[in-house]
This record gives structure tokens, C-alpha cells and sequence, in this order.
């Protein structure tokens, strides 16, 4: 399949884009570059406000039609839902995995924390090897080698074999869900990131409940073992689909290159060095380093904590608690999810869209640029949700004490949305702090997310035993007080100082 050209992409006159050039203001990084580039720009863009700026060539991502890109980061988004998605899968089946392989409960759920933790510390491993070869190699060995994770998987015979299976699938399903945001980055204006930075982060926190959902009828009506033959075949499926419609993103800026092609076939179908400079040891903990920028350390720090009060915490507690109580089957504990679905769907409305209106709007009314912080504002209103649905899932789940009743699925989907917009806020304004190094950002804040994510399984059921539901409830709200809302209202009072 041939790749799109984007000069077939229908263009302003010559005419049109020089009246329109005179009339409109002219951002810093054009201001530098030779008249041809500027009527290219007009050209193919129709405008001149661009950041960053691109250069004439169009392999350019940010030179693609709309249409290419679109499909591209389809591709990666639903790519990064697949780390989420795998290690959430077999949640619904836990009572039917503890049966099969003669092991308790919590053990049963060591098999999803374990991902949990792989999906947090691999990605480190694979930032510095993408940026040399590129994401598409990284990406498509990525899916190769979890497809033989998963029939692994799907063939052990012992709780060892799964747990080595299964750190396999999660160590080569990681690259997605971290160098995401670099994809994004690599492919979409400032003026439109938070939209397609939500498009990927979305598909990172719907494979958590996405997944469950799915397989709770799966594991009912077949076999817990084909949650990991299907999980195969899809990884399968992604191969072939991103072999073919996924270009390479990672693109060395030449304002000086003038191209004489015109297609793209050496974003799909060479392999090779991009990047040559050396790779050193450092490059592979340089992410790390972000634990001394606090525009970006806390930012993690609170997305983190609202992820593992309003996602982590009741998916993992909800099979646990729920067939027990109300005595459900792998297909009822997974149609609970579906009010995580539903939550997040409703929260990237306003953390993505919303969320680029509001700085776009910002940037009209002042006429220069806005800072980062700005962004933040929008935090307060996902954290004021994310406290809420927490509340309200542990005290309904606290009183449904001999009967199901849906009044905990109201909390988990409030929660749901209010974890969705700080998501997207945090994230982009991370990126917009340094997008230069978006890469590493979403390293180390899936780094963060994940260890948080990895650890609270441990406790929340000793948590839970200790304080009783009412009081992991106001336990929860504390945290997200001290680790959230407060470092937000910081980066608001001086973030703009520690860039």
C-alpha cells in the first residue's frame, strides 16, 4: 500500500496565502527563515503561526495531511491501551486462575501488579533505542514479541510460567504507552497538543477498564485461557496494520533540505540508524533526571496519585470484594467497568478539547503567548471530581453490604472523569515545559505512575482491613490533598520560574 502524499492535500493559492501572511502575525521561529520557506508554510499550512516550525520537506511530520497523522496516532494511542489493556485483562478471572492453579487471591493478583511495575521501569530500556533507530522498529518488535508472550501465557501450566509469561508481554508491550507523548509531539502543533495528547492518554486508562469488561464475558463463556489468545491475535493484527499505515515519526530538521520526492516511502519501508550519535550508558536512566525538574516531577507526582485512588485502587478491588459480597461471576464483575468507560470518555471532553480552547482562547485575548501554568486551572476541577468519586465508591461500597446496588459506580465513574482530565492537563503542560524532550517526559511520568500503581495492590487490602472502608476513604483524600492539589497550587505560584 502506497503511503499518502501529502502535497495531494488540497492548498490555498498563492494569492490567498500571501494576503493571508500579511494580514496575520509572524511567530519567532518563522521570523528567522528564507521567503521560499515562508510561501511553502503558507502553502501547505496556510498560515505562518506555527510552533514549532516545520521545514520544507514532506516527510516532515508536521508536513503530513491531517489523514496520515490521524492514522497514525490511532495506532500508537490504541498500541499504548494494550500495556494497560494486557495487564488488566485477566482481572475478571481471578476466582477461575486461583481454582486452575491452586493459589490464593492475592497471588492471583500479583499477575496484574507485576505488569503494573514492568510497564513502569521498561520503558526506560526503550526511550534511548527509539530515538537512534526510531518508533516505528521499536514499535513493531514490540508487538512480535508480545504476541509470544501472550500464547506463553496461554500455554503455562504452573503459577511460575504465567508470572514469567507475563513479564515478557509487559516488558515488550511497554514502548507505546511512554514514548506516546513524543509521537504526539512529533506530529502535532502546540496550539493543538492537548487534543492529540488526550487522544493517547484516553487509551492509556481506558485498557484498564476496557479490558475487564471484555473479558469478564470471555472467561464465562470460554476459558480464562483465551483472554491470552486473543490478546495474541490482536498484537497480531497491530503487526500488520502498523507495518503498513504507521510511518516513522522521529525526524532530523533540515531548514535547508530541499526534496526532490514526493512520497513517503522511506518512513514505512526503511530500517535503520536516524539518529547517529552514540548511545551511552546515561541515556538509558536520563529520564530519571526529571526527578530534579519539579515542573515535571510534580506534575507525575499528583497524576499518579489520582490514578492509583481512582483507577488502580477500585479495579483491583472491585473482583476482589465484589464476587465475594454479592457472589458475581467473572462476566458481572466485568460489566462494573464499564462505568470507568464511561467516566473517562465524558473527563477527555474537558481535559483535551477543553483544555487547548482555553489556551488558545487565552493567547486571542492577551495576544502573546500563554505560559504552561495556565493550563492548570483546568486541574482543580479533575481533582475536586477525582476526591469526590473516591468517596463516594468507598462509602456506598461500605453500606451495599448484602446487596449490589450501583451507587459505587456512580463514585467510580465522577472519579473516572476527574482522573481523565488531570491526565491530560498535567501531561501536555509537562510536554509544553520541555517539549523538546517529550519522549523522556512520558518515560518518567509512566516511570511514577506505574511504581505508585505497582505498589498500592500490596497495601490497599491491609488498608482496607485496618481503616474500614470510611476511613481509606478520608485516607485517600488526604493523599491526593498533599500530593495533588497542593503541588499544583505551587507550580501555579512559581512554576513559571523553574522551566
Amino acid at each position: 500500500m502506497a503511503p499518502a502524499d501529502p502535497r495531494m492535500d488540497e492548498k490555498p493559492t498563492v494569492e490567498d496565502a500571501e494576503q493571508q501572511r500579511a494580514a496575520e502575525p509572524v511567530s519567532n521561529g518563522v521570523a528567522g527563515i528564507s521567503e521560499e520557506h515562508r510561501r511553502y508554510l503558507m502553502g501547505r499550512h496556510g498560515s505562518l503561526t506555527l510552533e514549532p516550525v516545520p521545514s520544507m520537506d514532506p516527510a516532515d511530520p508536521y508536513n503530513w495531511p491531517r489523514s496520515m497523522k490521524t492514522t497514525n496516532l490511532v495506532l500508537v494511542a490504541f498500541h499504548a491501551m494494550m500495556g494497560t489493556f494486557t495487564a488488566a485483562a485477566i482481572l475478571p478471572a481471578f476466582t477461575d486462575i486461583v481454582k486452575d492453579l491452586h493459589i490464593e487471591v492475592q497471588q492471583a493478583s500479583y499477575l496484574t501488579s507485576l505488569v503494573i511495575a514492568i510497564l513502569g521501569v521498561a520503558p526506560l530500556l526503550w526511550r534511548p533505542l527509539s530515538n537512534i533507530y526510531g518508533r516505528r522498529p521499536i514499535f513493531l518488535i514490540s508487538l512480535i514479541c508480545s504476541l509470544i508472550g501472550n500464547v506463553g501465557c496461554a500455554k503455562s501450566t504452573s503459577y511460575s510460567t504465567m508470572c514469567l509469561c507475563r513479564a515478557i508481554t509487559a516488558f515488550f508491550i511497554s514502548p507505546a504507552g511512554a514514548i506516546g507523548s513524543a509521537v504526539v509531539s512529533e506530529m502535532f502543533f502546540k496550539k493543538e497538543r492537548a487534543t492529540w495528547m488526550g487522544a493517547w492518554t484516553i487509551m492509556v486508562t481506558l485498557g484498564v477498564p476496557v479490558a475487564p469488561f471484555i473479558f469478564g464475558f470471555v472467561a464465562l463463556r470460554v476459558d480464562y485461557r483465551w483472554i491470552y489468545w486473543i490478546l495474541a491475535i490482536i498484537n497480531a493484527a497491530q503487526f500488520i496494520l502498523y507495518f503498513f499505515l504507521g510511518p516513522e515519526t522521529l525526524y532530523r530538521r533540515d531548514f535547508n533540505f530541499k526534496p526532490s520526492g514526493k512520497r513517503l516511502t522511506s518512513q514505512y519501508f526503511r530500517f535503520g540508524r536516524i539518529n547517529p550519535e552514540p548511545i551511552k550508558w546515561q541515556d538509558f536512566i536520563q529520564p530519571l533526571i526529571y526527578f530534579t525538574k519539579p515542573v515535571v516531577l510534580m506534575p507525575a507526582v499528583a497524576y499518579a496519585m489520582v490514578f492509583l485512588w481512582c483507577n488502580i485502587m477500585p479495579t483491583i478491588e472491585i473482583p476482589q470484594i465484589f464476587p465475594e459480597r454479592y457472589g458475581f461471576n467473572t462476566q458481572q464483575v466485568g460489566l462494573q467497568f464499564l462505568s470507568f468507560i464511561l467516566g473517562s470518555i465524558i473527563g477527555e471532553q474537558l481535559g483535551g478539547r477543553a483544555s487547548d480552547w482555553w489556551m488558545n482562547s487565552r493567547q486571542k485575548k492577551t495576544g502573546s503567548a500563554v505560559p504552561p501554568e495556565y493550563r492548570l486551572w483546568l486541574s482543580y476541577l479533575g481533582l475536586a471530581l477525582s476526591i469526590t468519586g473516591v468517596i463516594v465508591f468507598l462509602v456506598q461500597t461500605y453500606y451495599a453490604t448484602t446487596s449490589w446496588n450501583i451507587t459505587p459506580l456512580v463514585g467510580t465513574t465522577i472519579g473516572a472523569v476527574g482522573n481523565q482530565i488531570v491526565t491530560t492537563v498535567y501531561i501536555t503542560y509537562s510536554v509544553d515545559c520541555f517539549r523538546e524532550d517529550a519522549a523522556s517526559i512520558g518515560v518518567f511520568v509512566t516511570f511514577v505512575r506505574q511504581i505508585w500503581g505497582f505498589i498500592g495492590p500490596f497495601w490497599f487490602p491491609q488498608l482496607i482491613e485496618a481503616a474500614g472502608m470510611l476511613g481509606t476513604a478520608g485516607v485517600a483524600t488526604a493523599m491526593i490533598v498533599v500530593f495533588s492539589l497542593i503541588p499544583t497550587i505551587y507550580l501555579q505560584w512559581r512554576g513559571r520560574n523553574m522551566h
